[in-house]
C-alpha cells in the first residue's frame, strides 16, 4: 500500500522509531577541514549515516520492512546484495524482529568483499554467492558462463525464485522502489532540521545512485519545499553514478525489468539493459542496470542532474576526504565526495558562497582492498562502452518493441 500510497505522509510505527533511536539522528557534520584544504569559500555538510548498526543508510528501510513482513506473520525474507551493505542491514533488521534471511551476494562482491558476509551471518542470515546453484536461474546463467561475476540483476531473480519456491516467505527489496525511497526520506528530513538549526539551507544537493535510495533519501524532502514554492533557494540536485554502470547519464528511459530473469514487472526507468553484467569494480552498491522510476522521471524532466565517475577519479577524492575528515567513505560515497570536491572547487573559481549539501552513506572500513589497490596504483578507471550498452537496449528493443 505504501508503494502506490497517494498520501502526503505516511506515519512511523513507534516500533520502527524504538529500533531507530539504536542510531538516530544521524549526526550532520561541517566538513570544515575538508573547505580549508580545497581553499573553497563553498559551505560543505555531509549527513553522516556510518553511525547506523550496519553502517550505512540502509537500516532506514530494513528496519520497516522487517517490522511489517513480522506483524504479517512472515517467517523469512531472502534478498539480494551487492556489496554487501543492503543484505547486512536486512540481516541486523531480521534480527531484531524473529524473521530469517536468506541473500544471495553478487559473486565478486562475495569473493572481495568477505567480511560483509561476516557481517550478515553474525547477524543470523544465510549468504549464497550469486549465480548460484540453488535456483533455475543460477543454474542456466553458469552453464552458460561458468566463471560470470554476477549481477544484481541475477541476484534479484534468484532471491524472488527462493521466495516463490518457500512458504511463509517473502521478497525485500532494498533500493528502487517507491516505499523503499520514502523509508529513507527520514534522512532528509533530519537533514533539513539540523540545518535550520544552523540557519543555513542548501544551494547544492548531491549523493552517489545505485538504485537511487540514498539520493531520493535526502533530496526528496528539499525537492518537496520545490515543488511547494517554499525553498529559498533555487537548489541544485546532482545524482552521481559510475562510469562502469551509467544509467542515467548514458542509458535511455524505456520499459525493463527489474531483474536478469525477467521475474519482475515490467517498470519505465533509465536502464543500460537488464542483461547487463558489470565489470567487477569496487562500487558494488553502483552496479545496478537501473534507475528507480520516480528518480528517472526526475531526470528525464531535469529536475535532476546526472554525473558520472570513474572509480579512480572517485577513490582519488575519497582519500582527500580522509585525509581532511579522518572518515573512511565508502567507495560508492566516493563518487559523490568527487562531486562535491568539484563544485566546492567552482565555487573558489568563481568567488560563490554556496552551501553544499551530501549524504555520507556509509563508512569504508571493510573496503581496505579499493584503497589498497588504488594505493598501489593498481586500481583501474572503467568506463562501460557504449557498444554493450547498444547491445544490452537493443535486445530489450526486441524484446519489448513498444519499450
Amino acid at each position: 500500500m505504501q508503494e502506490v500510497s497517494e498520501k502526503r505522509t505516511i506515519p512511523i510505527p513507534e516500533e520502527v522509531r524504538e529500533a531507530y533511536r539504536l542510531w538516530r539522528p544521524t549526526p550532520l557534520v561541517r566538513a570544515r577541514r575538508l573547505e580549508k584544504k580545497l581553499k573553497t569559500p563553498a559551505r560543505i555538510y555531509y549527513k553522516y549515516e556510518g553511525v547506523s548498526p550496519t553502517g550505512s543508510h540502509k537500516p532506514n528501510t530494513a528496519v520497516p520492512q522487517a517490522y511489517y513482513n513480522m506483524r504479517q506473520g512472515v517467517e523469512r525474507l531472502t534478498t539480494e546484495t551487492g556489496a554487501g551493505q543492503w543484505g547486512s542491514a536486512l540481516a541486523f533488521a531480521g534480527s531484531l524482529f524473529g524473521l530469517g534471511v536468506e541473500v544471495y551476494m553478487v559473486r565478486v562482491s562475495y569473493e572481495q568483499k568477505p567480511y560483509r558476509k561476516v557481517m550478515m551471518r553474525l547477524f543470523g542470515a544465510e549468504v549464497v554467492p550469486s549465480p548460484s546453484t540453488r535456483t533455475e536461474v543460477g543454474r542456466k546463467i553458469l552453464e552458460r558462463d561458468p566463471d560470470t561475476p554476477g549481477s544484481l540483476g541475477i541476484a534479484i531473480s534468484e532471491a524472488i525464485e527462493r521466495c516463490l519456491s518457500q512458504e511463509n516467505t517473502r521478497y525485500s527489496l532494498g533500493s528502487l522502489l517507491n516505499h523503499v525511497l520514502m523509508h529513507q526520506t527520514i534522512t532528509g528530513q533530519e537533514a533539513a532540521e539540523q540545518l535550520r538549526m544552523a540557519d543555513d539551507y542548501p544551494d547544492t544537493i548531491i549523493g552517489c545512485v545505485g538504485g537511487g535510495s540514498n539520493f531520493a533519501g535526502l533530496a526528496y524532502p528539499f525537492l518537496r519545499d520545490r515543488f511547494r514554492g517554499a525553498s529559498p533557494k533555487e537548489t541544485r540536485f546532482i545524482a552521481v553514478e559510475s562510469t562502469a554502470c551509467p544509467s542515467i547519464s548514458r542509458g535511455e528511459y524505456l520499459y525493463d525489468h527489474g531483474d536478469t530473469g525477467r521475474m519482475t514487472p515490467l517498470i519505465k526507468m533509465f536502464t543500460v539493459g537488464h542483461e547487463f553484467i558489470p565489470e567487477p569494480i569496487h562500487a558494488g552498491g553502483l552496479r545496478y542496470h537501473g534507475m528507480a522510476p520516480s528518480l528517472s522521471a526526475l531526470v528525464r524532466d531535469r529536475l535532476v542532474e546526472p554525473r558520472a565517475y570513474d572509480q579512480v577519479e572517485a577513490l582519488s577524492a575519497a582519500a582527500m576526504f580522509a585525509r581532511a575528515e579522518g572518515l573512511v567513505p565508502a567507495p560508492e560515497t566516493a563518487h559523490a565526495i568527487k562531486a562535491v570536491m568539484d563544485e566546492a572547487t567552482r565555487c573558489r573559481e568563481t568567488g560563490e558562497e554556496r552551501t553544499i549539501l551530501m549524504l555520507m552513506s556509509g563508512h569504508g572500513l571493510l573496503d581496505m582492498a579499493a584503497y589498497e589497490a588504488l594505493l598501489e596504483g593498481k586500481l583501474k578507471p572503467f568506463q562501460l562502452p557504449q557498444t554493450v550498452i547498444d547491445e544490452n537496449l537493443s535486445s530489450l528493443k526486441r524484446l519489448y518493441p513498444f519499450a
